[in-house]
């Protein structure tokens, strides 16, 4: 749990926290006053009612994270705001239980401590754990190198301090969790020390102690003792506080401008009950703040409440539709001639930095036609629950000095070419520290936000993994891809490097780089073109088109657009010698194969562009539906990546943005000619029993 994320929302995050948990506690305690002097109800639960009520209206941030990570929208606007707020709410909630729970202990405990000792205990608690107990873990990160394990002596150590911190609130008449709830927060998150705890317990605790606890809570619900008019009053209770947290939350967002949808959607996350709330009632029914009926109640009302909320939050809130356009076109070939071009480059591994650079060269940043250049560093969440994306600002150190050291030296190659550019580059930098479920958020928040024309992501397979005969089709990169390729609001290039422009030196220094672009049909192929046009204009690289033109086509409009795409290429080109354009002529998906063979399999060139969306009806591409290693890359990118070619050309394949109506089209079957998605990433015929297309 970080709790500097509070501080990075701002104070939408601050306002609507602490309106979700006052409004709640004020109307619903009130409400509970009022049925306690006029409605007749058991002794017990007169007696209990000002505490049940005050039960139903506590948050956790522990429960809300879970929720939003099973919902995939930790990521999200929404995700990001609820994590926050929840953080405030949930410190605002453990607050007043902790004080409820230590007046109770106080009042019943057989030591007979007093209320000024628990306070006294408590605070010296937190002196322990912040000034002494955090500095040995900060110590214990420092000492551990980046690559290397945490050391296995460390984890025991941290163990001893739980176990102390929980034997020392037990000695001090404390609840023996609240001890190691301040110790949590003191743990320094993230990696080396929060993703080893995670290593560690994470399989421990989800397989065998948390199913042995639902098991153990289940068996305290009693479902003999429940009477319907206990049932009604407390379920008064629950939607009076439901609707108070829903008050507490919408209006506040409202007020902040926020989308009516999207309050509704924050209003039912920050409703959500889980495992926190159980544990509290829990202790309540301990410590006899409320008695057995309506512990089963409260308890039963929780696991409905939750089941209800997490549908209505996946039909109320989709983030993706926020990245769809109706009649916006961020794209290349639409954009103005000269204009500041704008793109996003991921990195997922510092070895994709030298080919990115390289490839941002050739797309001749000069003074005349600039680039606005965005580079994103992607690593996988770790040791913390909320996501976090961190802007490198010239000249400033990021503070998470342990995650951000392959982060600072991918950002310095980048300042040090920008610096080079002749200011025809600006650079900007992120470090985006999230799920790879919900990664691709990150990637298409900001291409929207910083309004790019195109995103360059690295193909999940390095060199010479493709080289080798094992293909690791669970690659969670892969997947990350394939869902900035479904969701991204701009185009998207995916650059497949096999080391031609992975060099020592800049391409600048090159007394000539070639490339080739295969130009079929269809809006990929006319981004892609237009993108090599722009790389045409470098005075050291030379560009061939290579134009497939299959006569019996049928006439359609994107025809028509071909056309004129090619004849601007053709009038571009026109007397200048390092450029070529050449048509070849095909009629079936045999003749293409061959012609691909000739021009890219024999190694001409140093780069070669392609689409990546064609028609799989179309004659040139018939049968090879079937054999498509690689769906995102498409057909043509696929046979150029597949291990079964002898092919050693970079490839980089592009896709237009898609529109929203587009977007819907290909959802489910953009990476399987038969539409199912499964078939993306498990190959149903061996390997050593299937023969590309391009070995025949």
């Amino acid at each position: 749990m970080d709790i500097s994320v509070v501080k990075q929302t701002g104070r939408k995050a601050l306002v609507i926290g602490i309106s979700a948990f006052f409004v709640p506690l004020i109307l619903n305690m009130g409400f509970a006053f009022v049925l306690q002097r006029t409605v007749t109800m058991e002794p017990e639960l007169h007696k209990s009612i000002i505490i049940i009520a005050a039960f139903q209206c506590m948050s956790s941030f522990h429960v809300i994270a879970c929720l939003l990570a099973d919902l995939k929208l930790l990521n999200s606007e929404i995700g990001r705001l609820a994590v926050s707020s929840s953080m405030v709410s949930g410190v605002l909630s453990f607050a007043l239980l902790s004080l409820a729970f230590a007046i109770r202990q106080s009042s019943i405990g057989r030591n007979n401590f007093s209320l000024p000792f628990m306070g006294i205990s408590m605070f010296c608690m937190f002196i322990l754990t912040v000034y002494i107990m955090r500095p040995i873990m900060l110590w214990m990160v420092a000492q551990t190198h980046k690559g290397k394990p945490f050391k296995d002596s460390y984890i025991c150590y941290v163990f001893i301090m739980v176990m102390s911190c929980s034997l020392i609130g037990e000695v001090m008449g404390l609840h023996f969790m609240l001890g190691p709830m301040i110790l949590g927060l003191a743990v320094p998150e993230g990696p080396p020390l929060g993703s080893a705890l995670v290593e560690k317990l994470d399989s421990y605790i989800s397989l065998i102690l948390l199913p042995s606890y639902f098991v153990f809570s289940a068996a305290r619900i009693n479902l003999s003792l429940i009477k319907m008019k206990t049932v009604w009053v407390v379920e008064l209770l629950t939607v009076s506080s439901f609707c108070g947290k829903l008050i507490g939350t919408v209006v506040p967002s409202l007020y902040c401008k926020m989308p009516a949808v999207d309050a509704f959607s924050l209003g039912f996350i920050m409703s959500a009950q889980g495992i926190i709330d159980v544990i509290t009632l829990q202790h309540g029914l301990l410590l006899k703040l409320i008695d057995e009926e309506s512990f089963s109640i409260m308890a039963l009302s929780a696991l409905v409440s939750t089941a209800i909320i997490t549908p209505v939050v996946k039909c109320l809130y989709d983030p993706s539709k926020r990245y769809m356009s109706t009649t916006r076109r961020r794209t290349i070939e639409h954009a103005l001639p000269n204009a500041e071009l704008r793109m996003l480059a991921c990195i997922y591994q510092e070895d994709s930095t030298p080919p990115i650079i390289n490839l941002l060269e050739v797309s001749n940043p000069t003074p005349k036609t600039p680039i606005c250049f965005y580079v994103v560093h992607l690593i996988r969440l770790s040791g913390r629950t909320a996501p976090v994306l961190i802007t490198h600002k010239p000249g400033k150190r990021s503070a998470r000095t342990f995650e951000s050291q392959d982060s600072d030296r991918i950002m310095n190659a980048f300042r040090l070419y920008e610096e080079h550019s002749s200011g025809g580059l600006i650079m900007n930098a992120f470090t985006a520290i999230s799920p790879y479920a919900t990664m691709h958020d990150d990637v298409c928040t900001l291409a929207l936000e910083k309004r790019t024309s195109m995103v360059l992501i690295p193909f999940h397979k390095q060199f010479n993994e493709l080289s080798g005969a094992g293909v690791l089709d669970n690659n969670p990169i892969r997947s990350v891809n394939r869902n900035i390729l479904q969701n991204s609001p701009c185009s998207v290039g995916i650059l497949l490097d096999r080391g031609t422009l992975n060099t020592n030196v800049t391409l600048s220094c090159k007394t000539s780089y070639n490339f080739g672009m295969i130009f079929v049909e269809g809006p990929d192929d006319r981004e892609a073109l237009a993108y090599a046009m722009r790389m045409a204009e470098h005075p050291n690289v030379s560009l061939t088109v290579v134009r497939l033109v299959d006569h019996n086509m049928k006439h359609s409009v994107h025809k028509d657009l071909d056309m004129v795409v090619i004849s601007k290429c053709k009038i571009a080109i026109a007397g200048r010698k390092q450029h070529v354009y050449k048509e070849e002529h095909v009629k079936d998906s045999v003749d293409m194969i061959n012609v691909i063979r000739s021009n890219s399999m024999e190694n001409l060139y140093d780069l070669i562009l392609v689409g990546r969306r064609h028609d799989s009806n179309s004659p040139l591409f018939m049968g090879l539906t079937e054999w498509n290693e690689f769906p995102e890359l498409g057909f043509i990118g696929d046979m150029l990546a597949s291990s079964d070619s002898n092919c050693d050309v970079s490839v980089l394949v592009v896709q237009q943005q898609m529109l929203g109506s587009d977007r819907m089209k290909v959802s489910d079957s953009s990476f399987n000619s038969k539409g199912k998605e499964e078939s993306f990433s498990i190959v149903d015929m061996p390997r050593d029993d299937r023969v590309h297309p391009v070995a025949y």
